[in-house]
């Protein structure tokens, strides 16, 4: 069985807060041109709906109960929310299917957010779908990163160069060099703790040695760096990142790389 909720936003007045949780919030019809809004529409809509219209589709009164049927619908959502069943059977059929359907209307509606952090940010939202199975999911996937993060950490541990590496890339402004190897993990391990999704992409990134070179030859001076441009002299070797790791694979750069690379050695 898979549920989910309706929550509303909380409505913040001068009425006591017991009164305001008592309040019902109803989601009502709206209209998208001259035609109220469709939870499904189709073969699907002929499917779920030859139910619940007193007409089969194809009967000539069946976009008129269609219409109807769309125009009238109204979810009134209490303090606590509206739990919805959006079970699908084996058969490809919903269980409830007029929750099923007032569930893919508030998808598409313009006043539900499908999530607490998308309606939070935008002000015409007024109401949410809490999907505990999404919910799990997400934070599951949270903590296998977190793991395949910790794994990567122990591994990269071993290696004080590989750690000094990362830290160039994802610190601010600590230049791993000046640092002690107890200093480097303390701190690795601080940035992998704030953000392991983060921390692991570096780690697994094949192009891991070249991005820590270039961005110590931009600490150095001897790569500018404006704005997303990476520029030697008065030439531009990449509009970005990626440009520029480009550029130092490519083997018609590499004497000017080796230019480059030996002004590094001069400064270090």
């Amino acid at each position: 069985m898979r549920k989910i909720i309706i929550r509303r936003k909380e409505v913040l007045n001068h009425l006591p807060k017991e009164i305001r949780a008592g309040a019902k919030l109803t989601i009502g019809s709206i209209y998208v041109g001259r035609q109220p809004l469709k939870g499904v529409e189709g073969e699907e809509a002929h499917k779920l709906l030859s139910g619940i219209l007193d007409v089969p589709p194809g009967h000539p009164d069946w976009p008129r109960l269609e219409k109807e049927y769309w125009s009238s619908m109204r979810v009134k959502v209490p303090f606590e929310g509206v739990e919805l069943d959006i079970t699908v059977g084996e058969d490809g059929y919903p269980v409830n299917v007029s929750e099923y359907l007032i569930y893919k209307w508030c998808t598409k509606h313009r006043l539900v957010a499908d999530t607490k952090t998308e309606m939070e940010s935008d002000g015409l939202k007024r109401f949410y779908i809490y999907d505990p199975q999404k919910d799990l999911l997400k934070r599951n996937n949270i903590v296998k990163v977190s793991k395949e993060a910790d794994k990567e950490f122990i591994k990269a541990s071993a290696d004080i160069e590989k750690m000094k590496r990362l830290l160039r890339l994802l610190s601010d402004g600590s230049n791993p060099e000046k640092l002690t190897g107890m200093e480097v993990e303390n701190l690795l391990y601080e940035v992998k703790a704030s953000n392991p999704a983060k921390f692991l992409k570096y780690c697994i990134d094949k192009d891991l040695d070249l991005r820590s070179e270039i961005a110590e030859m931009v600490e150095h001076g001897v790569i500018r760096k404006i704005g997303n441009q990476h520029i030697h002299g008065d030439e531009t070797i990449g509009e970005n990142i990626t440009d520029t790791i480009v550029y130092f694979k490519n083997k018609k750069n590499s004497g000017a790389i080796n230019a480059i690379r030996a002004k590094l050695k001069e400064v270090k």
